[in-house]
């Protein structure tokens, strides 16, 4: 091995960060199914065993490369209203679907189907995609006497986020229309918010 080659060689954090720009950056062009081991090998310079060490698996990589892709804090909307909150944020979700980082995440979700671990771990990672988001909205509603404290459930919570994606799935569409996001919201989720009495 040349000197070159021994001061160049690259392990533990190092390594695995231009592992991850490398999948990163396949995501961008290629997308999700166009992603290749093969590919984010050539192009972080290492080879496919480096990379299975790290991650089990594409989608388990294409799962990690998505998160730093979406590495940002989520501002929540915050307008002292349930329901504008809901709809923002619902809407905010439909822009970030609809965008290219949105073609990425929806071909994930759709190879994950029978991965719960990765699958949880995706929409934990994904802006307006969790439970969790929908949840602080609808907190500070129950704190501002606007929901009921037996609606705090997280699958009641996620009900427009999961219309929402049934409408990309299922519809095929690339955007989803603003009158179908109020209805979620005004014919599903509020009301069913409020059919929650303790």
């Amino acid at each position: 091995m040349s000197e070159p080659e021994r001061v160049t060689r690259r392990r533990g954090a190092v390594l695995e960060q231009a592992i991850l720009r490398a999948a990163v950056d396949e995501l961008l062009e290629s997308g999700y199914p166009g992603m290749t081991m093969d590919a984010v090998a050539a192009r972080a310079r290492t080879n496919k065993n480096a990379i299975y060490r790290r991650w089990p698996n594409r989608t388990a990589l294409g799962v990690a490369a998505y998160a730093q892709l979406t590495a940002t804090t989520l501002d929540l909307p915050d307008t002292d209203d349930l329901r504008t909150d809901a709809l923002e944020l619902l809407r905010r979700a439909n822009s970030h679907l609809a965008s290219p980082l949105g073609e990425i995440l929806r071909s994930l979700l759709a190879e994950l189907a029978d991965d719960p671990t990765l699958l949880t771990r995706l929409r934990e990672q994904a802006p307006d995609a969790g439970a969790q988001p929908w949840l602080t909205i609808l907190d500070r509603a129950i704190t501002r006497g606007q929901a009921p404290a037996a609606a705090r459930r997280p699958r009641v919570a996620a009900v427009p986020i999961d219309l929402l994606r049934n409408e990309f799935v299922t519809r095929g569409v690339s955007t989803v229309p603003d009158d179908v996001l109020v209805e979620i919201i005004d014919t599903v989720y509020l009301p069913l918010i409020r059919g929650h009495q303790a």
